[in-house]
């Protein structure tokens, strides 16, 4: 089972870096075309769709890729103190509540969404139209990169309930370091210590 899990992180960081060329490209195009408008005097009408496009493909195929290294951004600061077990408690909840169904209809609709552009070969509105329909078919394929990584994220939140301990990924992303936390605000454990004793003497009271 580990090794499917790290298979699947493995083509969601694949995806989101074979994507993450589109930057050089919008770099390119963007450079070029300040050149050529202040410069040449030869500003191009299509040049705006095209970066809003290639940006779009950026940022939809980014969802799958963080999400594959746990860097999408939670509560550190109440979510980092939980075991492991009461995160993914949480995490699970989360994923059934809001993320499969949000999901689920993003791909679904952006299949139709991108199939109707196809048959009707849409195109931008203006003097040097470019094709819409080959770049709305990211919606569906990002989608579903993201629903599989999401169920993967699932079976790693059954296991951590089972066994105590979330299963290892090829490469975790740093996130909030509980003891930093507590050297900010203050906190060191004898003190958390001393306040559970509390809380539990006060409950152990008639």
């Amino acid at each position: 089972m580990q090794k499917l899990l790290l298979a699947v992180d493995s083509l969601s960081t694949w995806f989101g870096k074979a994507c993450a060329w589109t930057v050089i490209g919008l770099t390119l195009l963007i450079t070029w075309e300040v050149f050529s408008r202040y410069v040449l005097n030869n500003p191009h009408a299509w040049v705006l769709d095209a970066q809003i496009m290639l940006y779009g493909v950026l940022f939809m195929s980014a969802g799958a890729y963080t999400l594959a290294k746990s860097g999408h951004v939670r509560g550190d600061v109440l979510y980092g103190f939980f075991s492991p077990r009461t995160q993914a408690g949480w995490d699970l909840a989360l994923y059934i509540l809001f993320f499969l169904p949000g999901i689920i209809a993003l791909t679904y609709a952006g299949w139709f969404f991108a199939n109707e552009s196809l048959a009707i070969r849409e195109q931008t509105f203006n003097a040097d139209p470019l094709p819409v329909y080959p770049f709305k078919f990211v919606v569906p394929i990002a989608g579903a990169f993201l629903l599989l990584q999401g169920i993967v994220e699932i079976i790693r939140c059954i296991m951590c309930l089972q066994t105590g301990e979330w299963p290892k990924r090829a490469q975790d992303v740093e996130e909030v370091d509980v003891e930093k936390l507590k050297e900010m605000v203050h906190v060191k454990d004898a003190d958390i210590e001393a306040l559970d004793s509390l809380v539990v003497k006060k409950g152990g009271q008639p």
